[in-house]
């Protein structure tokens, strides 16, 4: 999809404070947006990462986002728009562009919707075609549900919320303002509960709920079981990858970032600010602090204090597993050694008196 944006019309997007370079071109619609060493004279092109900086002088675009501070200038015909932040600056950017792509739905309920007497649909709300919407349910103001999705018995959407398409909000649990889930995940699948009893393995009803808070984004076929009692919550702002599992109570604090495939077992608390790298699992009841990371596929079996950052499995301080993973790869040498030194121990013996 065309850019059809001028660099003019791009600062006063971005609320750039400066913008330097050909006047010419300020006023000249862009086509589109590409890396810098891709971008033509018709691309707008950005600098998010200082190691590019090197590419910026001999990139072809058209317009460049930059930050503030950066010590070059504009090559002939070209723009450089100077923000605090290149890559929140192309965020408002693709933003507009997102609007263009996925314009929100007129409001209303498709007619091959499915929706109970008792449940409340707001008049600005969206509810696609197929979806279902059961007893005591709730979509709040301008809230969109895209094809095919599912809020169970008493389930609530908050306003400006966007659910892509089959996307399941299972019985009483609770979807907060301005959340996005995409397509294929699950609020609210039973907890895997179960106990051994007389040889069998008996279920453990699961009678809690899962509570999103606002600003909350859930990947793609995602899954988030409701509690066994209470309640599993992530907190305001946190963004979860595709395919995560988070488990029966687990508490996951505020403006975390869960990458993909990330694997929390029941009832583990998450404090604010945490961030697991992708294929990383948590043991259950665990207790994290605040600003926690832990490496890609960790794996973590006990308690971190905040501003730990853990690595490997089983997961150890950055630094220390960095330190075993050197002389992990030393072993073959040293036992090489030590079967030398072994050998010529014996040697010694044999020849002794």
């Amino acid at each position: 999809m065309r850019l059809d944006l001028t660099p003019d019309q791009l600062a006063a997007l971005t609320e750039a404070p400066a913008v330097e370079g050909d006047v010419a071109a300020r006023s000249r619609p862009l086509a589109g947006i590409a890396a810098l060493a891709d971008a033509g004279p018709a691309d707008l092109s950005f600098l998010g990462n200082p190691r590019y900086a090197a590419e910026v002088p001999a990139s072809r675009a058209g317009a460049i986002l930059v930050p503030a501070d950066h010590p070059g200038s504009p090559a002939a015909g070209q723009v450089f728009l100077r923000v605090a932040n290149p890559t929140h600056a192309l965020a408002l950017v693709c933003s507009t562009l997102e609007a263009r792509l996925w314009p929100r739905p007129p409001a209303g309920i498709h007619p091959s919707a499915v929706v109970e007497p008792s449940a409340r649909v707001d008049p600005s709300a969206h509810v696609g075609p197929g979806c279902t919407l059961l007893a005591g349910a709730s979509v709040g103001p301008r809230a969109v549900l895209e094809a095919q999705c599912h809020l169970g018995a008493g389930a609530s959407v908050g306003e400006d919320s966007w659910l892509k398409p089959r996307v399941t909000v299972a019985d009483y649990c609770a979807v907060g303002a301005r959340c996005r889930l995409q397509s294929g995940a699950v609020v609210g699948a039973d907890g895997f509960g179960y106990e051994p009893v007389g040889g069998r393995i008996e279920r453990l009803p699961q009678v809690g709920v899962v509570v999103l808070e606002d600003d909350v984004e859930i990947g793609a076929n995602a899954t988030l079981d409701r509690a066994r009692f209470s309640r599993t919550v992530v907190g305001r702002g946190t963004k979860v990858d595709n395919l995560v599992q988070v488990a029966h109570n687990v508490r996951i604090g505020r403006h975390c970032l869960i990458t993909a495939q990330v694997g929390i077992a029941g009832s583990t608390v998450l404090g604010d600010g945490c961030v697991l790298g992708g294929q990383s699992g948590v043991a259950g009841h665990l207790r994290l602090g605040d600003g926690v990371r832990l490496g890609a596929q960790a794996g973590l079996f006990e308690d971190v204090p905040a501003g730990g950052f853990m690595n490997g499995t089983p997961a150890m301080p950055f630094g220390l597993e960095r330190r075993v993973a050197v002389l992990a790869r030393r072993l073959p040498d040293l036992f090489k050694k030590v079967d030398s030194l072994a050998a010529a121990l014996d040697s010694l013996r044999k020849d002794a008196p």
